[in-house]
């Protein structure tokens, strides 16, 4: 077996969570005034398009946090800590979202109990994770959807297990993310009959959008 050679580790296919590691340093680096708005956009685009470590390393060349590496990235993650996702002794939110001919949304910093039971009949639930906080390391989102859609979001730091069954409909495992030594497991279950279930990471849009508010309050905060 041949050893590997400086510069080998460059051609590692790279994850969505290396993706948006250096997209939060561009963001900062806006924040901090040392990229326009012009800038940071065509650099995001080649972040989102990069496939591996070499791909992201000229991307942070000039500025001072470097592109990952794959043994010792130098920066933290934009997503919680799986220790902070994680908490106890709080109240939990919601145990149930049901949506009869209607819509419901959880989002934001909201408490997720260790069960929680989603129905959609003709209507449409939307459950975001990338700012929740789980009450147990493993969760069970149990849903129920008759002619009717269930959207869940999830970031990188939590393990997805989809096992639900479809019939004349379907549960759709759209993540990527593998299992790691810590992380809080989200299990997602139940039945969908003539309607479905999507499990995915944000979108890349929601993702710019939300750093992009983020930013201008940031500026806000250094120009007052």
């Amino acid at each position: 077996m041949s050893e590997q050679q400086p510069g080998d580790h460059l051609s590692i296919r790279i994850s969505n969570e290396d993706r948006e590691k250096v997209a939060q340093i561009l963001h900062n680096a806006m924040a901090e005034g040392r990229l326009e708005m012009a800038e940071l956009e065509e650099r995001l685009d080649a972040v989102y398009a990069a496939k591996t470590f070499a791909d992201l390393e000229p991307v942070t060349r000039d500025l001072p946090l470097q592109a990952p590496h794959p043994v010792a990235p130098p920066f933290q993650a934009p997503v919680p800590a799986p220790s902070a996702r994680v908490v106890h002794g709080v109240t939990p939110g919601p145990s149930q979202s049901i949506a009869i001919m209607s819509g419901v949304e959880r989002k934001g910093e909201w408490v997720v109990p260790a069960h929680h039971n989603v129905v959609a009949v003709m209507g449409g639930v939307d459950i975001d994770l990338r700012y929740a906080r789980l009450t147990a390391q493993e969760t069970t989102i149990q849903v129920f959807a008759f002619w009717g859609g269930v959207d869940i979001k999830v970031p990188d730091d939590i393990q997805v297990q989809v096992d639900g069954v479809g019939f004349m409909g379907a549960f759709e495992d759209k993540t990527i993310g593998v299992g790691a030594p810590g992380r809080p497991v989200v299990r997602i279950t139940g039945f969908a009959m003539m309607g479905g279930v999507s499990v995915h990471p944000p979108k890349r849009r929601e993702i710019e959008r939300e750093q992009r508010h983020l930013d201008r309050e940031r500026r806000r905060e250094i120009e007052d």
